[in-house]
């Protein structure tokens, strides 16, 4: 998110896309704006990220929740560039030609910033899955499989203490995540 870059820090990892997603759930949740910190689990629940109970609540019930599979395979960085083959089996049951948009990010495993102004002012800060790139690939029949060569460029710097591949799939009217994966790099 790159509301807080006004303050006279700029957040080494926000971005104006990572904002509207965060603005479109607090919608869909008919909440009163965003905030930090928020979580959103699964698409389907949103509180405050500090909240352990809430949290755990909210991931045992997206655990329960039956998903579609993806696997990503032949994930690969050359220099700057980052390739995956993605694909999306054909369902073993009719979705009844459900569509959904497929996502892939790139995330790095660690990540550490040093904070210069605002409440946090001379400290560093330790980050883990920081998403680097998000990129919506495409809508996807959900009632047949699909495959995908994903390329992804990456900005220097990024995947210094190693990275990972996510795919997921969210339902375009909902926002419910429908399925995810993730590969090490």
């Amino acid at each position: 998110m790159d509301y807080w870059d006004r303050l006279g820090w700029k957040d080494p990892f926000s971005s104006s896309q990572y904002t509207a997603r965060q603005q479109e759930y607090s919608y869909r949740f008919n909440g009163d704006g965003v905030y930090t910190p928020q979580l959103v689990v699964d698409g389907r629940f949103g509180f405050v990220g500090s909240d352990g109970r809430e949290a755990s609540s909210a991931i045992q019930k997206a655990l329960r929740e039956r998903k579609i599979p993806i696997a990503i395979s032949n994930a690969s960085r050359d220099g700057n560039q980052v390739v995956a083959h993605i694909e999306v089996p054909a369902p073993d049951q009719n979705l009844q030609g459900g569509r959904g948009v497929l996502y892939v990010a790139l995330a790095d495993n660690r990540a550490e910033s040093h904070v210069a102004r605002g409440e946090n002012a001379g400290r560093s800060l330790a980050h883990v899955g920081v998403t680097r790139i998000l990129k919506q690939v495409g809508t996807i029949d959900l009632s047949s499989g699909s495959a995908k060569e994903v390329v992804l460029t990456l900005q220097p710097g990024a995947g210094a203490s190693g990275s990972r591949v996510v795919a997921f799939i969210q339902d375009p009217k909902t926002g419910h995540i429908l399925g995810v994966a993730a590969q090490k790099l």
